[in-house]
């Protein structure tokens, strides 16, 4: 059974943000272990670094900077539902959102191939 609201183009705004939130949790621990690496053991630090020119390693920074995007953007939306009055227009801005969050991450992409 689909629920209706669950089909509206904002609910996926809504999911969006939260699961590139709980993504970029997830990520969080494994970054800063290896800016820890930099800090306290350089050749453990200089073979992550030979992994991380691999790329598929490539593709998931992509998907990390598109993540970032996409909550960024979302928790604009979010500022613009608490502080602007409702209009219809807004689901052309969360669609925007993802558009602009995707040039971004795809910019970052093409840079680092």
């Amino acid at each position: 059974m689909i629920r209706p609201h669950r089909t509206h183009p904002l609910w996926y705004a809504y999911m969006a943000h939260r699961l590139s939130g709980l993504a970029l949790v997830l990520f969080l621990p494994a970054h800063f272990y290896v800016l820890g690496l930099a800090l306290t053991d350089m050749a453990a630090f200089d073979g992550f670094m030979t992994f991380a020119s691999h790329p598929l390693v490539k593709l998931a920074e992509f998907g990390l900077v598109f993540l970032l995007a996409i909550h960024i953007f979302g928790g604009l939306r979010l500022l613009a539902l608490e502080f602007l009055p409702w209009s219809a227009p807004q689901k052309t801005l969360a669609a925007a959102t993802v558009a602009v969050a995707f040039l971004l991450s795809g910019t970052f992409f093409l840079q680092a191939v």
